[in-house]
């Protein structure tokens, strides 16, 4: 689809959309829209519905955090139509506090799609059909994909022998954080490394 063809769209959209999107963009051969997240659903029914448009087919959704903002985390859609040749992707922001509608009755796909960003970032998805954690147990704690989350985990998870079965304990790391010099291998290190020393002693 060409540029001019995709500006046309975009014209096309926003006209019978303009009180739910409010930003709507044209990079790499795709369009982007940013709407409002109470509006997602009217927003992808229009999508997959209109003619012009004919995005039948959901191909993810997945999230994206910024910790700085007062609404830390965008929900992305992709749209793919295979009629028009066309590919649209439509963001929303949500907080942690308020939740964003489900799209699971527009597109069946979109069950495990929200489970994963509900496990991975914590974006709850209002009036989901099964919203339960789908990546992670269901002990755990936390969101993995949170900017904020630790990179060791607040758990780790062992078979212990005396319990037959799988135990969670605090994370405990078995060595120290390495330091690393950053010198080049190739200019040899600027003290004894460990082993050399007895290489020295053979020598005298």
């Amino acid at each position: 689809m060409t540029t001019q063809m995709l500006e046309d769209l975009r014209d096309h959209i926003i006209a019978r959309l303009e009180d739910d999107i409010f930003e709507a963009n044209i990079a790499v051969g795709e369009l982007t829209l940013v709407g409002r997240a109470e509006s997602i659903g009217k927003i992808l029914r229009f999508l997959r519905d209109d003619p012009e448009c004919l995005c039948k087919q959901l191909v993810d959704i997945c999230g994206v955090d910024y910790p700085a903002r007062s609404k830390r985390f965008e929900v992305v859609y992709n749209l793919l139509s295979f009629q028009q040749n066309l590919r649209i992707r439509v963001k929303v922001e949500a907080d942690e506090d308020t939740p964003v509608p489900s799209v699971v009755e527009l597109f069946p796909s979109a069950n495990w799609y929200e489970r994963e960003a509900w496990d991975m970032y914590g974006i709850y998805f209002s009036d989901h059909p099964d919203l339960r954690r789908l990546l992670t147990d269901y002990g755990f704690s936390g969101h993995p994909l949170r900017k904020d989350f630790p990179l060791t985990g607040f758990v780790e998870v062992r078979y212990s022998e005396e319990q037959k079965r799988v135990v969670y304990e605090p994370v405990k790391l078995t060595q120290d954080f390495r330091t690393f010099d950053f010198m080049s291998p190739w200019e040899g290190a600027h003290y004894i490394l460990p082993g050399d020393e007895k290489a020295e002693e053979k020598a005298s």
